[in-house]
């Protein structure tokens, strides 16, 4: 794969709507249209419609995800293809499919707790599951967080990975969360 993460003007292939003034997300929605969007971009978005389920696996920098992934997100998931105005939430244009967040973190579970240092995990991931997945139509599954497997013993880690593994057998049974506010912050 050679994916390019930034958002730039050569992104869109073909003629810009305004010229004389470049809007990223204005143009890009316009190259979705007119199907003139970086061949990157593309193979990605085919990837994206050929699946049921896409999991997104990534380690937990500053309460979020690294850049790349912020930015296969902002490319990828881009207006015209993902959702539109109206057409987000549940019209998103990825209604059918399913997103699952896999995360790994430096932090214990007790540090993201209610009364951990960090605050509940849940907290953090309103952004990432309501904010891009859910936007763009995604039914979101329940989070797979692994909690400081660098710091887990060979045997905790083990478990870790045999869990994620016993999910994965039974992950079509699964129902969404509810993307909503008292899912992530109670009642």
């Amino acid at each position: 794969m050679d994916f390019e993460p930034r958002a730039t003007r050569k992104d869109i292939t073909g003629a810009l709507s305004n010229p004389e003034f470049f809007n990223y997300g204005v143009e890009a929605y316009e190259g979705c249209k007119k199907r003139s969007l970086a061949r990157d971009i593309i193979d990605e978005q085919k990837k994206v419609q050929e699946a049921d389920l896409v999991i997104f696996q990534f380690p937990l920098y500053w309460f979020s995800m690294p850049a790349i992934l912020k930015g296969w997100m902002d490319r990828v998931l881009c207006q015209g293809f993902a959702f539109d105005i109206p057409g987000f939430y549940d019209s998103g244009f990825l209604k059918d499919k399913l997103a699952l967040l896999s995360i790994t973190t430096g932090g214990t579970d007790e540090m993201y707790s209610k009364t951990g240092v960090s605050g509940d995990f849940r907290y953090f991931l309103w952004p990432l599951q309501h904010g891009a997945l859910h936007f763009c139509g995604f039914k979101v599954l329940a989070p797979q967080i692994s909690f400081a497997p660098e710091y887990a013993s060979e045997e905790e880690r083990k478990g870790m990975v045999a869990s994620w593994a016993q999910r994965l057998k039974t992950i079509w049974k699964e129902e969404p969360i509810h993307c909503t506010p008292p899912w992530y912050f109670g009642q």
